[in-house]
């Protein structure tokens, strides 16, 4: 059984009332949902996905590792180091490193997990993928539309 995961704008753009067998929920991912909720119902609606995720435990919760792994490979996209899959890679704006924090730890438990990311995000990806080996697709790939 495959495992999938999917990225925030997944939600957003497809709004899956349907998780395909083997779904992982992040949590990172839940709570940029929450945050981003137009309601409390929303809220509530996300509350009770992420006690259904932990009580079947498949929730993706970023361990310490996870954070300090996640760090290092921000480090290396704000300095522009080389990476071994793609050679150096052009610096990450200051700026851009509490934008894209979630990102890498979506990727990080993601990969830990070995589940398949979906996501239409893809040049984040790209760009974490050379210092994290996540498998990803995009939304329109996995949906077909």
């Amino acid at each position: 059984m495959a495992i999938i995961t999917f990225d925030t704008s997944i939600f957003i753009a497809y709004k899956p009332t349907v998780l395909p067998i083997g779904f992982r929920m992040s949590a990172v991912v839940l709570q940029e949902l929450t945050t981003g909720a137009a309601d409390k119902s929303e809220v509530q609606r996300w509350h009770t996905t992420w006690k259904l995720h932990e009580k079947e435990k498949t929730l993706l919760v970023p361990s310490g590792e996870d954070w300090w792994l996640a760090g290092k490979v921000l480090n290396s996209l704000l300095r522009g180091l080389k990476s071994k899959a793609a050679g150096k890679t052009p610096k990450l704006p200051a700026d851009e490193k509490q934008r894209i924090i979630r990102d890498v730890l979506i990727a990080r438990t993601a990969k830990g997990a070995g589940a398949l990311l979906i996501t239409n995000n893809i040049s984040d990806f790209k760009m974490i993928q050379q210092f994290c080996n996540v498998r990803f697709k995009s939304g329109k790939a996995y949906f077909g539309y």
